[in-house]
């Protein structure tokens, strides 16, 4: 099994993701066989319960009340629907089933009480449930673990050393704090980042330090692509090329052996073929179903041919080390 390591310096990490691109492939897939089982694959599924009107002023995001974008501001969903969407998902091969709200941060409210209801209902359908939410206290983190939260997703984006040309509304302390509170509460930690916001080769590997540098690995990984949307700072950004892609799924692999490597934003620009090298890198979990939040994303049907086509298995859900915060369903 691979050293688990958190005292990674910036000089180690340009080493590996500088590599020739197939001998860095060969390296994180020895690595990804090593510690997980090859082919198997978790999906997951995104739902925004709470759309548009965030008062931050994240570059990448058409959510931001301050953009002039299509999306349209939704209130909180209702529960009945939550669920509703919760089982479509499973049915679709979802194991995992995650709920975004665009908020800057939580707040002790009926909105939050409605939430953990959410997470209740969810936890009930024997799926993993992960909330993104914005910023949280370590109380209300320790409330969202009492109704079973799984995992809550709270990426740090990109470098510190960037940080401030994509937001200014939050720092990233606040970000590396929220991380915090929810390890201590127990809660399966989710966090990841952004490529294609103008960021530097270093920025990326910088990225990648600081997740992997933290007390603990974060659980999962999400690698995102950038998808601009009109109307949003960052909306003439250049496509990523795939092999960039590539070279940061598999520098995440082996500097997070453990943690799942999320495929996430972006997919839906790659083909199969592409897919498949990003799997091989050691990729292990995918969203699927036909939106992230707000942008497109390959629907179920498309991901089961795939899967078809590769020979790989969906994970189910709870397989990994367990977490004191499941709670029994019989609770819900």
């Amino acid at each position: 099994m691979s050293t688990i390591r958190h005292n990674w310096t910036i000089e180690e990490i340009r080493s590996i993701y500088h590599n020739p691109l197939l001998s860095l492939i060969l390296d994180a897939a020895q690595v990804h066989k090593q510690n997980h089982t090859y082919g198997e694959v978790q999906i997951s599924s995104l739902l925004s319960i709470k759309t548009g009107g965030c008062s931050e002023d994240c570059a990448y995001c058409p959510q931001a009340a301050r953009y002039h974008t299509d999306v349209k501001v939704h209130a909180l969903m209702k529960t009945e629907d939550v669920v509703t969407a919760a089982q479509n998902a499973k049915t679709g091969g979802a194991s995992r089933f995650c709920m975004g709200a665009a908020w800057r941060e939580v707040r002790d409210n009926r909105d939050f009480d409605r939430v953990l209801d959410m997470v209740k209902a969810v936890n009930a359908l024997d799926m993993e449930v992960c909330c993104t939410l914005g910023m949280l206290t370590g109380e209300q983190a320790s409330k969202l673990a009492d109704a079973g939260l799984y995992a809550y997703n709270h990426n740090v984006d990109t470098s510190e050393e960037h940080y401030e040309q994509i937001i200014t509304t939050r720092t990233y302390e606040d970000r590396l704090q929220t991380l915090s509170n929810v390890r201590q509460a127990g809660i399966s930690v989710c966090s990841g980042g952004i490529i294609g916001m103008g960021e530097s080769d270093d920025d990326r590997i910088g990225m990648l330090m600081t997740l992997a540098n933290l007390p603990e690995h974060p659980e999962s990984v999400p690698i995102n692509v950038l998808v601009p949307v009109a109307g949003t700072p960052l909306a003439d950004s250049k496509r990523v090329p795939f092999d960039e892609l590539v070279r940061m799924i598999a520098t995440a692999r082996i500097m997070m052996p453990h943690s799942a490597v999320r495929l996430s934003a972006g997919r839906l620009e790659l083909s199969i073929a592409e897919q498949a090298m990003c799997f091989m890198a050691g990729a292990n979990s995918i969203f699927a179903g036909d939106k992230l939040l707000t942008t497109p994303n390959p629907e179920f049907n498309s991901d089961k041919q795939m899967f078809k086509i590769l020979g790989l298995t969906p994970k189910a859900a709870f397989t990994d080390v367990p977490k004191k915060n499941i709670v029994q369903h019989e609770q819900a």
